[in-house]
């Protein structure tokens, strides 16, 4: 039997700190919340100018162990993430200088107990540790110092790879086959969740691990859902009425532990492995089999070629920390850019072999290190709130915070989408709040700090009437959403006009925000076709609207007349017709006003529209209004026509049916879809049996996994498909 990464005795060293743990179920009454959470503030001012005494040690234990608490059995934490790192590190510096200050029950001592109930408790075969935390260079090159040290090596070889910031999940394999999967737990223990394991379909049910000679092995990995998907799923729950969820990576660590497989299975969770803790060669296994796992670079490509989303394209390997150093600074640069969500990198010694020479503290190995990239969680105090009113006459209520700065960005303003999320954060004016930026996800409110309120706060009060037009708001049965339902309110007027001229609509550019509102209050634009009659006069009486900004917005607002009818309807804001089903629609008619005749059930009959959507559109093509607004768009010089429906009738790819996933190798999706259409094609907004091309790239995902199970789907390639055009 071979351990990698590590042999570690389980009833020696570790047992005692789940004995040890403190009994945190009934310890912390509300008036001993606040005054440790006093004693947190105190610290971390103390923390900063590095005056906390030996004195104070087991206070700010205890206020650790109180973080630990609400972190990992309530999930419900008071301070970020950066805050309680930065104490942490204090009281492990503080141990460091003298051994007799370190006790048993410290946690500096122990893996962070916290575990669920809802599934059966499993030991790990080896446990899963923590990661010591670094925030700048000086850490690094400190960490790469103590490891030269330890191992009498002069430049050591590292492995870096992104931190993925998800669920982590330890994985079993017996015989080639997927046997168990489970939680992180406590380190030791972890939640037995095999069955929503199996719904992750990164995850291989078998992998040929017997080719390398490895009868089992624990696979370390974490789990996440894709920014895009996760946009998407929490889009379809605003509109359903119900609240969004807080962020990628609770939302994966969640679905994790959610008890209906076939809910997982929907909310497309991804997984990458990134470690191998534990392996048993075969007795039958040939000489020299396991040699693939000597690195950890090796094994991640072992992994990779095995079946496993590993971060085998992402990873690099460097000589020396210097180089580690600038590989994490350029990755910070381009957090953004990935599809999913990360929050630092990890540094590991890539020979296993010195691994084991420099071992483990109980809290974390001494071969690896995670450097974190800037704060994205801060804590802020809730000032007002304020409501806005959408196209489609929608309250949203924003709140106002003082102003923080969170990874690169300086917050002030939060959407809290309706009443319903402010009463689920039990919010109210003068709260302190959590407040986490994610990539480039709108910034949102964690969850308030009831714990630490002094009787001064005021319960939000949410509308009864239009805050602009005064008119009485409804709330449609079944939705979460309050709305003004005055088609004439100035407010919605204005955000139709705003996203009629947007980029993925019509596209008039100068015709920003800003110069929509401005042109709405003098008087010089009351409605979308208005648009199209502006008095050029005039706006060259304003200041700032020189000849040349003139030109080119009187130019831009003519190119847009040449806009394909998709761009129109898109434009139009109907509720709930995106881009995709615009494409639908388009596809369904030769003239816009077609759709006046469509009854609901015709509607429903096209592609991936549903009974919501097509009640919206027959909505707004049953309104007399609307349709005597395209016919003025029609006079103005605007094509109501489906051009591209006639023009592409007798091209080669007349009666055939697309779909584009991933990232194409030379084309952009939009072009592509355009390529396709143009030729006759038809683009729909999902795999189903209607669709005869399913066109892959890199990264593609739940698409080609479904495509692959209808067999009258041919999955193809970009170059296959520019062939097609060919033909």
């Amino acid at each position: 039997m071979i351990c990698t990464y590590n042999t570690l005795i389980f009833s020696g060293l570790f047992d005692h700190h789940l004995t040890l743990a403190p009994k945190v179920e009934t310890m912390y009454s509300p008036q001993s919340t606040k005054a440790l959470q006093k004693e947190t503030v105190d610290f971390l001012k103390k923390a900063v100018n590095g005056k906390i005494g030996a004195k104070e040690i087991e206070s700010l234990r205890q206020v650790l162990r109180f973080h630990e608490y609400r972190y990992y059995l309530l999930n419900d934490p008071l301070i970020a993430d950066p805050e309680y790192d930065k104490l942490y590190k204090a009281l492990e510096e503080m141990e460091g200088e003298d051994a007799s200050l370190v006790s048993s029950d410290s946690p500096t001592q122990r893996v962070a107990k916290g575990l669920t109930k809802a599934f059966p408790t499993v030991q790990h075969l080896v446990p899963m540790l923590s990661l010591e935390n670094s925030y700048d260079s000086d850490d690094l090159i400190s960490f790469d110092r103590k490891a030269r040290e330890g191992t009498g090596v002069d430049k050591i070889e590292y492995c870096v790879e992104p931190k993925f910031d998800g669920g982590s999940i330890s994985l079993i394999y017996e015989d080639d086959m997927l046997v168990r999967g489970a939680t992180r737990g406590n380190g030791l223990e972890g939640d037995e969740i095999t069955s929503n394991v199996r719904q992750i379909r990164s995850i291989p049910l078998s992998a040929k691990f017997s080719d390398y000679g490895i009868e089992q092995i624990e696979i370390r990995g974490e789990v996440l859902i894709n920014k895009d998907k996760f946009a998407k799923f929490n889009q379809q729950l605003i509109e359903q009425g119900l609240a969004p969820l807080a962020n990628p990576r609770n939302a994966a660590s969640g679905t994790l532990r959610i008890k209906d497989p076939q809910e997982v299975k929907r909310r497309n969770l991804e997984a990458f492995v990134y470690n191998i803790s534990f392996y048993v060669r075969s007795k039958k296994a040939a000489k020299g089999t396991a040699n693939n796992l000597q690195t950890h670079s090796a094994a991640l490509e072992m992994l990779w070629n095995l079946g496993f989303r590993s971060p085998q394209k992402e990873k690099k390997v460097f000589k020396g920390i210097q180089s580690v150093i600038e590989y994490c600074n350029e990755f910070e640069s381009k957090r953004d850019d990935l599809p999913y969500e990360i929050d630092g990198m990890v540094i590991k010694i890539n020979d296993v072999d010195l691994q084991d020479k420099l071992g483990m503290t109980s809290h974390h190995p001494r071969w690896a290190i995670a450097y974190k990239f800037k704060a994205r969680q801060a804590t802020s105090k809730l000032l007002n709130v304020e409501f806005q009113v959408g196209r489609t006459g929608s309250i949203t209520p924003v709140a106002k915070i003082q102003p923080v700065h969170i990874g690169g960005v300086t917050v002030s303003s939060i959407s809290l989408f309706n009443e319903d999320v402010i009463r689920e954060k039990d919010l109210k004016i003068g709260d302190r709040v959590l407040v986490e930026r994610a990539g480039d996800v709108i910034p949102y409110i964690v969850k308030s700090m009831a714990e630490l309120r002094t009787g001064s706060e005021k319960k939000i009060q949410f509308l009864k009437n239009c805050p602009v037009c005064e008119s009485k708001l409804f709330k449609e049965e079944g939705e979460a959403a309050w709305r003004c339902i005055n088609i004439e309110c100035p407010a919605q007027v204005v955000e139709r006009i705003i996203h009629f001229v947007s980029k993925d609509a019509m596209d008039i550019r100068g015709f920003g925000d800003a110069n929509v509102r401005k042109f709405y209050e003098l008087g010089l634009l009351k409605d979308i076709p208005g648009i199209y009659t502006l008095d050029f006069n005039r706006l060259g009486e304003l200041e700032g609207f020189g000849q040349k900004s003139l030109d080119n917005l009187q130019s831009a607002i003519e190119n847009s007349k040449k806009q394909p009818l998709h761009r129109l309807i898109f434009g139009l804001g109907i509720r709930f017709v995106g881009e995709t089903t615009a494409k639908t629609l388009t596809q369904a008619v030769d003239h816009l006003l077609d759709l006046k005749d469509f009854t609901l059930e015709q509607l429903q009959d096209l592609e991936d529209i549903g009974p919501k959507v097509a009640g919206s559109v027959f909505h707004f093509f049953s309104n007399k209004d609307n349709i005597q607004i395209l016919k003025e768009l029609e006079k103005l010089g605007l094509t109501l026509k489906n051009q591209k429906k006639q023009h592409s009738s007798d091209g080669n790819l007349t009666g055939t049916t697309f779909l584009f996933t991933g990232t194409l190798p030379t084309l952009k999706r939009s072009e592509a879809e355009e390529m396709a259409e143009a030729n006759g094609g038809q683009i729909l907004g999902g795999v189903s049996a209607k669709l005869n091309y399913l066109v892959v790239g890199e990264d593609a995902g739940s698409k080609l996994e479904k495509a692959k199970k209808i067999n009258t789907v041919k999955i193809i390639s970009e170059a296959e498909f520019l062939r097609l055009l060919k033909k």
